[in-house]
């Protein structure tokens, strides 16, 4: 009879205990690649077609990057960036945003079970390749497992402190080991050290991207390190140098800095020698995640969604007016500026880039309109909020990295570049102690950015504000924030940490998890 199992949180169980538990405790669970597999036998003996396996792998990866929600939420809407407020009754969806915003997540916050199911399934298809069982992988095969393995376990790690691992020859009965964070930061380590040793060295101009190179490991590897820290307690003796020597690396391999700073997002393919790694994945519903309804583009005509707003606090980290940003105003590059201004033939369509404050446009014959809300009010973007709750449609400025200027619905995501790497490198300097060439790299960076005047002197909060400046919405805020000890330092609606310690920079477990896995153990405070 054929036998059919589903793996739920990383372990198996058998369909008639699943069942049981489902009612006894009334989870509503649904089929996915992280709950279920199907087969007539549960021996594994190799992956039949790594390079199928792989590109299903890396697919996962693309379709993540171009979703507003899990990944890019819990990365994003849980700091100073962004928060999505409610608007009436729009984008209340039970609390699920507002949660994220003020820490107040618990085991059952759908979109951390998302990520967790997502990324521990990755891990269990990028190891079913490494395993020795597989026999038919090349050793470009071997490295491009090795480096998405890395990277969905460091997630993991990152977000949760603890790894339940499979190894795929083990049969239905045997739960997962759960590996504490420093035995998956060291298994990380050793993957990306394995990964550069076999992957290409790749082209900074090439046109393609979207599968990992030397430099997209040595990222990776230089990001682990950093934190490496917040992972083991303590920096190691040669973590922080080995951050300075694995950028040098990538900047040997021909990466560098670029001016034009909203020019590096503009997909679907980037050339520009900052970019080190991308996806082809769809930039449009982080251009239109926070446009309002009536700014609308030949590609889009139902115009925006009035969701993702960002903060006043971090608008105002950066250098230019406090109470408008149009164009033309002197304000620093970075922060960008709402389109007045028509172009050829009208193709802006009003879209701007960056902060979007104040009156909004759009272009009719090539002239400059002012827009309305959907009362006929004009269309006025704010600096403050209400609250959570209760917002209109205008409250809140919008941010625009990728902007409906490129196309409303461009393709092409940046995952990784060398302005973070740059940064990266001069924080190591600094934790080092060397702050004059940390503040040398800093200005050689700003120099490149219009407006934007060298700094004076370098601290750890003056870093923390440039990579801010510098990376805001592309998914490193979070894991910046912990490293310098302000993830839950007050914000606007979070005036104080959820509970009064730092027990929110792990997500909690999913309960889920924990119902079928005793091995896993609840992170504290939740």
């Amino acid at each position: 009879m054929k036998k059919d199992k589903r793996v739920m949180g990383g372990s198996l169980i058998p369909l008639t205990m699943l069942g049981i538990i489902m009612t006894a405790c009334s989870l509503d669970i649904e089929e996915s690649d992280s709950f279920f597999t199907k087969g007539e036998s549960a021996i594994f003996n190799g992956v039949e077609n790594p390079s199928a396996q792989l590109t299903t792998i890396y697919n996962n990866i693309k379709s993540e990057a171009e979703s507003q929600d899990n990944l890019y939420a819990l990365t994003e809407v849980t700091t100073d960036e962004l928060v999505v407020p409610t608007r009436g009754t729009d984008w209340g969806d039970n609390g699920v945003w507002r949660t994220l915003h003020v820490h107040t997540y618990g085991s059952t916050h759908s979109q951390i079970l998302n990520v967790w199911n997502s990324k521990n399934s990755a891990v269990l298809r990028c190891t079913e390749i490494i395993d020795p069982k597989t026999t038919t992988e090349t050793p470009l095969e071997l490295a491009e497992a090795k480096f998405a393995r890395a990277y969905n376990m460091w997630i993991v790690m990152d977000f949760w402190g603890q790894q339940p691992f499979r190894n795929p020859a083990d049969g239905p009965d045997v739960l997962p080991s759960v590996m504490s964070r420093s035995e998956s930061y060291d298994m990380i380590v050793q993957d990306l050290t394995d990964a550069i040793a076999n992957l290409p060295t790749g082209s900074s101009n090439s046109s393609d991207k979207n599968r990992p190179v030397k430099s997209t490991a040595r990222f990776l590897l230089a990001k682990v390190k950093l934190n490496a820290a917040v992972y083991k307690g303590t920096y190691g003796a040669n973590d922080l140098q080995d951050v300075i020597n694995l950028v040098n690396d990538i900047e040997a391999d021909g990466y560098s800095l670029v001016g034009n700073y909203f020019e590096i997002f503009h997909g679907p393919t980037f050339t520009n020698t900052d970019v080190i790694w991308s996806v082809a994945a769809g930039a449009g519903n982080r251009m239109w995640d926070g446009l309002h309804y009536n700014q609308a583009h030949p590609d889009n005509t139902g115009g925006g969604w009035d969701g993702f707003s960002t903060l006043a606090e971090s608008y105002d980290k950066f250098e230019g007016p406090s109470t408008s940003n149009s164009v033309g105003l002197g304000q620093e590059e970075r922060r960008g500026y709402t389109q007045t201004l028509a172009s050829t033939n009208g193709t802006n369509y009003g879209f701007g880039f960056g902060f979007q404050l104040g009156q909004m446009y759009g272009f009719k014959d090539g002239a400059a309109v002012a827009l309305t809300n959907r009362t006929g009010q004009p269309l006025v973007f704010t600096k403050d909020f209400p609250g959570l709750v209760g917002n209109t449609e205008v409250t809140g400025m919008r941010l625009l990295k990728y902007s409906p200027v490129n196309g409303g619905f461009t393709s092409g995501v940046v995952m990784a570049r060398f302005g973070d790497a740059h940064l990266m490198r001069a924080e190591a300097m600094l934790r080092l102690g060397q702050i004059a060439p940390a503040l040398v790299e800093v200005n050689e960076l700003r120099a490149l950015r219009t407006n934007t005047p060298p700094l004076a002197t370098l601290s750890e909060a003056v870093m923390l504000d440039e990579r801010g400046r510098e990376l805001y919405t592309e998914g490193w805020r979070r894991n910046d924030m912990i490293r310098f000890g302000k993830y839950n330092a007050p914000k606007e609606f979070m005036p104080s940490a959820e509970g009064g310690d730092d027990h929110t920079n792990l997500f909690p477990i999913p309960s889920s998890a924990l119902l079928t896995n005793p091995n896993l153990v609840q992170n504290p405070g939740y």
